[in-house]
């Protein structure tokens, strides 16, 4: 395997970049319950994140990663692009019922990165969807 995609486009290099940053947060989240309350600081956080939440936060975000690793890798693969592309509507899902249902989540400093990138990698992949996958 080429150490970086060789496909055409950014696509494939933000994915990487977005697996990075996941990486990053599973580890933060595995070694202290503190991250995760950073990103779910609302109003019934305090409760609600424990370090076993904050772990299979953890958890979730590795599993994302290496999906999102792999299609990156193989952006031309139908079925790998779905799956990452829903990974990321799973995660504006959660947050979304984080947000406006469960009270875990505020609009501020904690929100804004994961939801840029999740908004951001939908918007990107449904509009190039058509380029990779013909």
């Amino acid at each position: 395997m080429a150490i970086l995609p060789e496909h055409q486009g950014w696509l494939p290099y933000w994915l990487i970049v977005v697996s990075g940053f996941g990486v990053l947060n599973m580890t933060q989240c595995y070694r202290s319950s503190a991250f995760a309350r950073r990103t779910f600081d609302g109003p019934a956080s305090a409760a609600e994140v424990t370090p076993f939440a904050g772990r299979l936060f953890g958890s979730w975000s590795l599993l994302s990663c290496i999906m999102r690793l792999y299609t990156a890798y193989n952006v031309e693969n139908k079925d790998l692009y779905i799956l990452t592309l829903v990974t990321y509507l799973i995660v504006l899902g959660h947050f979304a019922g984080e947000l406006f249902v469960y009270g875990t989540m505020k609009i501020g400093k904690g929100l804004a990165p994961p939801l840029f990138v999740a908004t951001t990698s939908v918007i990107w992949m449904l509009a190039q969807s058509s380029f990779y996958l013909g």
